[in-house]
C-alpha cells in the first residue's frame, strides 16, 4: 500500500510539472516582442499661425 501511494505520488508531481511547464511556456517563452509604433499623424486641415 505504501509503495502504491509513493507512486501516485510520483506521477502526480509529474503531472503538476508537466502544467507548469506548458504554462511558463505559454506566458513567458512564447510572447511575441511587441516593436515600438510611432503615434500616427494625424491629417486634416489645422491652422497656421
Amino acid at each position: 500500500m505504501e509503495s502504491f501511494l509513493e507512486f501516485l505520488r510520483e506521477v502526480l508531481k509529474g503531472i503538476v510539472r508537466a502544467v507548469n511547464a506548458h504554462i511558463f511556456k505559454r506566458t513567458v517563452l512564447e510572447k511575441e516582442k511587441t516593436t515600438l509604433r510611432r503615434h500616427k499623424v494625424k491629417g486634416g486641415s489645422r491652422k497656421q499661425r
